[in-house]
């Protein structure tokens, strides 16, 4: 029953894990430079499938009684002489199947003759084939409306966390926020998923939810940091650590509930019902709250952990503790170690600690308890 209760559930749900995150952190800050380099660089060589509200052009909306394929319809519309046509399949809640048409802006009579030629593919009449033309200009303004809008949310997210904290924990939450944006832009540049005003308003969402599991971390780090300098026993790094194994399983639950009803819109409205608005949603969310996640435990705090460690009082922190625990004054604990401590002098202290502990140790009960042989004590008595 012990067994049980003290398990790895147990011990992630107690905060009695002693994950090494930070000490392992050049790992983790490789496997993210490599996602955002190629997130980066998708986004600069290759660019964004952007929809028609943004670069401009019609959209046609055709019953799809004959059942078209996808493949069929790109095909057909590219003979009519129309380059780079998007085109998806769309189902309504009553099971009823339609196909959404992209091209490039048409004048009225090029609209008019690949209507009528939709419907003859289709096997349907003109009048059931809708069109909507679109200029370019609203999806330049909603662009620019959300640039603004996300320089003034980083501007005060970065005041906010600078007073409530400290600066540098505002530059570890920044790095790790962009870190976030990235990754989930460069899905859509990476797979070729069409960007859309719904793409735009769920990357700015997920900025909400990545800071607050940055923020949630770096509380515990700063309660756990207080006042640290004074001791001689932990660095920063340690207290750190320490803080992130605490609230792991607080932010692990926090982002699978937030992930959970991100996953029906997804797998279930978009792959199931075929709703092409709520992929453009869900997919920007659910790879933006996968990632803060991770970066929040991951990246912010190993940042935070190496910025302060930069600083005069805590590298003569670090030396005290490393010096303490060379001279054997405290037992070094592997879930305390410090990443940038010298491994040979670790390696000393936990050998001195252990022979003081076998040195020091009282014998057992059973061998107070036991008598020695008989004649093994001198009796006084001399031979004759």
């Amino acid at each position: 029953m012990s067994e049980h209760k003290h398990g790895m559930v147990y011990r992630l749900y107690h905060g009695e894990t002693s994950f090494p995150l930070i000490q392992r952190r050049k790992a983790f800050y490789l496997a993210s430079l490599i996602l955002v380099l190629v997130a980066a660089g998708s986004m600069i060589f290759r660019g964004f499938n952007l929809g028609v509200e943004f670069k401009g052009g019609v959209v046609f909306t055709v019953p799809n009684s004959a059942h078209v394929s996808v493949q069929d319809a790109r095909t057909f519309v590219e003979g009519q002489g129309f380059t780079n046509p998007i085109v998806q399949t769309l189902k309504s809640t009553s099971g009823a199947q339609s196909v959404r048409i992209e091209t490039e802006p048409l004048s009225v009579k090029e609209t008019e003759t690949l209507a009528n030629s939709l419907a003859t593919k289709f096997k349907v009449t003109s009048d059931s084939v809708t069109s909507e033309s679109t200029g370019s200009s609203w999806g330049s303004d909603v662009s620019k409306k959300a640039l603004r809008g996300l320089i003034i949310f980083l501007i005060a997210v970065t005041l906010y966390i600078a007073l409530r904290f400290e600066l540098k924990m505002a530059a570890a939450a920044m790095i790790a926020l962009v870190h976030d944006l990235i990754l989930a832009a460069g899905v859509y540049s990476v797979l070729g998923f069409v960007v859309t005003p719904s793409t735009v308003v769920a990357l700015l969402t997920v900025l909400g939810y990545s800071l607050y599991d940055t923020v949630v971390v770096f509380d515990k780090v700063a309660e756990n940091t207080k006042g640290i300098e004074k001791q001689s026993q932990h660095t920063y790094a340690e207290a750190a650590e320490l803080a992130v194994n605490q609230t792991f399983m607080r932010s692990i639950n926090t982002s699978l509930i937030a992930l959970l009803p991100v996953s029906g819109l997804l797998f279930v409205g978009a792959l199931l019902l075929g709703a092409g608005t709520l992929k453009d949603l869900a997919l920007a969310l659910f790879v933006g709250l996968a990632s803060g996640a991770y970066s929040s435990l991951f990246l912010a705090t190993p940042l935070l952990a190496d910025l302060k460690e930069r600083e005069p009082r805590f590298k003569q922190l670090h030396q005290r503790v490393i010096d303490r625990r060379t001279s054997g004054k405290a037992p070094v604990r592997l879930s305390q170690r410090s990443a940038n401590a010298d491994p040979q002098a670790l390696d000393v202290a936990t050998a001195t600690a252990t022979a003081t502990a076998t040195a020091t140790r009282k014998p057992s009960k059973q061998l107070q308890g036991k008598r020695k042989p008989k004649g093994s004590r001198p009796t006084g008595k001399r031979k004759r």
